[in-house]
């Protein structure tokens, strides 16, 4: 299956295969987040040599959830409870929409040194709109990154129709 055409950027010269297939796993998770009641949100993060560190979906919709639980999140803290920052720095962390600045924070803290998202945080919320359950913060995480003192490289937002399809009527 060839790489997709759309959403790719510069930044993207360096997208693989793997890539391209562990984000549709992260859109698949997204998808199975919802099945369970769970707002459509998912991220994983992969080591180097392609194996899957940790794999989280949001875990954030009351009464049991915790509006901090957010995917990237949960996957960050869970990898670094893993594997060593040096492993983590040679990670990737894919996310089946763009990581929020608090998750951005968590990824950068962590060390985890690439992230690979599908659905733009714009096209996000246009999906969701107004809805008190997802209120965006319209900073995207390149600009949190870029205030850091370490390089975290992006690529997205790739497949934002496949991904988008988990958020359809959800937000409603």
């Amino acid at each position: 299956m060839g790489l997709p055409a759309e959403g790719l950027s510069a930044a993207a010269s360096s997208l693989t295969g793997a890539d391209v297939e562990f984000l549709r796993r992260c859109i698949a998770l997204s998808q199975e987040a919802r099945a369970e009641g769970r707002h459509p949100f998912a991220a994983s993060v992969v080591d180097a040599q392609g194996v899957v560190i940790s794999a989280c979906y949001n875990n954030s919709v009351p009464p049991g959830g915790d509006p901090t639980q957010h995917a990237e999140l949960r996957a960050a803290a869970e990898a670094s409870s893993r594997v060593t920052r040096n492993a983590l720095a040679s990670a990737t962390l894919y996310s089946s929409a763009e990581p929020c600045a608090m998750c951005a924070g968590a990824i950068y803290w962590t060390g985890i040194g690439r992230v690979v998202y599908a659905l733009s945080e714009v096209k996000l919320r246009a999906l969701t709109g107004d809805n008190a359950q997802n209120p965006t913060l319209s900073l995207p995480c390149r600009e949190v990154f870029a205030r850091g003192q370490r390089e975290v490289r992006v690529i997205g937002p790739l497949l934002e129709v496949e991904a988008a399809a988990a958020h359809s009527d959800f937000w409603d």
